[in-house]
């Protein structure tokens, strides 16, 4: 399975293949994690792993019990942009 791809900060490299959005919602599906992100008013579900969830999630500047929802991230789909 391909997944796409998510940092909690922004890229040091290829700056204009990232996409910018907030976090509206994560949720598990098929042992993976859905990330859902809102790209300028457009809904984006995002799939990575869970691990990958734990260390963006880690990443982001919020109190380690607080919701990732509303954190800015960067982005990209599968198959790249």
């Amino acid at each position: 399975m391909n997944h796409d791809r998510i940092h909690a900060r922004e890229p040091t490299h290829d700056h204009d293949r990232w996409t910018t959005g907030r976090i509206t919602a994560l949720d598990e599906r098929d042992g993976h994690c859905v990330v859902t992100v809102d790209d300028d008013g457009t809904a984006v579900d995002l799939m990575v792993t869970l691990a990958v969830r734990d260390l963006f999630v880690s990443r982001l500047d919020i109190p380690a019990d607080a919701s990732p929802v509303g954190e800015r991230v960067w982005y990209r789909k599968k198959g790249g942009r």
